[in-house]
């Protein structure tokens, strides 16, 4: 089972890469989901790492595929940047998830 990257800048994919991750840089929406397709039907990855940026792009299908997929995993990582606020990304998650407002 190996983690795969999905990226908006080089800079998040050079620093997985140097700790064995691969992984592919986008930029637009339809690059994003092909790149996502992609991973996801690849049954060596378990685990796929999107950064907040991307995720922004597609939110809904983010949450749809987190809350359905039975042996993948869709993490979301910060980019160098830090802007995004992941916990309340992860509040809204498990609220989503559970059905209980945190």
């Amino acid at each position: 089972m190996k983690f795969f990257l999905i990226s908006d800048n080089v800079d998040t994919q050079v620093g997985m890469r140097l700790v064995g991750i691969d992984g592919v840089v986008v930029h637009a929406l339809k690059e994003f989901l092909s790149a996502l397709e992609t991973a996801l039907s690849d049954e060596s990855i378990a685990i796929v790492l999107v950064t907040t940026k991307l995720v922004e792009l597609a939110p809904q299908i983010i949450s749809e595929l987190k809350l359905t997929l039975p042996k993948k995993l869709i993490v979301e990582i910060p980019d160098r940047h830090g802007t995004a606020q992941i916990g309340e990304a992860i509040d809204r998650y498990v609220s989503e998830a559970i059905g209980i407002k945190l």
